[in-house]
């Protein structure tokens, strides 16, 4: 791989809640980044794979050389070369791939000497040959993505726009900074992010409002919302971006904000 001395930003997308819009950000502000000139790792720390499904990969408890194999060999004490299991993307990005062998692992990590680092010492391989690497979280707070948020310069938190998705907020931000305390000081807020936003109704301006109110002093909340729209599934459905697969629809747009607000953010 080519090395050419980049200043990378790590950014964890985590939610201990299903459903939130991780995977599908992670994809679109990847593939954003990437259309904006940047070069971009995505990484699938899921073992269900659903960035992998997302990215095209049909079948990823086939594949071979995945997050697990990755994970494995650290704790192992084997050196990793930077290329490996990284696959490539038909819309710029880069991605290493995750299946059902990553909860063996996560496992296996509670018993590991300096357990809560082994994600970071792999990207701290692969992060002079990327600008942003950006990890899709499993929806729980346990040791993969402790891993993910030790490793990350910053964490970017897909919120649902409902009630029952502010209840879980106070719980992640909590554990976030215990981390913060404990393992990762430099580890900061790229900020909320309010997905599936039905604007029409009075309820998702609320809880937009609400959540604006409650956090926003602490917690950066990203001017842009993404609204609700099918199209956003049927782009993950056929392994593509939604820039590839509606690329003048709402959603499109809103992702283009997105990218333009962490671009900002600088790193």
């Amino acid at each position: 791989m080519e090395n050419k001395g980049r200043k990378c930003k790590v950014v964890a997308i985590a939610n201990q809640k299903g459903g939130v819009s991780k995977t599908t950000t992670t994809v679109n502000l990847g593939i954003g980044l990437a259309r904006a000139g940047k070069k971009v790792l995505l990484l699938d720390i899921d073992p269900q794979g659903s960035l992998s499904a997302s990215m095209g990969i049909q079948e990823p408890d086939k594949l071979e050389e995945t997050l697990a194999t990755v994970m494995t060999m650290i704790m192992d004490g084997q050196e990793v070369e930077a290329g490996y299991g990284i696959l490539t993307h038909e819309e710029g990005v880069q991605f290493l791939p995750a299946n059902i062998d990553l909860a063996a692992v996560e496992v296996s990590l509670t018993s590991a000497m300096s357990r809560e680092y082994m994600l970071k010492e792999y990207i701290e391989t692969v992060a002079p040959h990327y600008d942003y690497i950006i990890a899709d979280c499993m929806p729980s707070l346990g040791m993969l993505t402790i891993n993910a948020l030790a490793a990350a310069d910053t964490v970017l938190i897909p919120l649902q726009a409902q009630y029952l998705s502010l209840k879980g907020l106070e719980q992640l931000i909590a554990t976030i900074m215990r981390i913060k305390k404990r393992i990762n000081p430099a580890l900061d807020f790229e900020g909320i992010l309010l997905t599936m936003v039905d604007a029409r109704t009075n309820y998702a301006k609320e809880i937009m409002e609400m959540v604006r109110g409650n956090y926003g002093r602490r917690i950066p909340v990203f001017e842009n919302h993404i609204p609700l729209s099918v199209r956003v599934a049927e782009a993950s459905a056929e392994g593509k971006s939604i820039f590839a697969h509606d690329p003048k629809g709402r959603a499109a747009e809103a992702y283009s904000v997105l990218v333009e607000e962490v671009l900002a953010h600088g790193r």
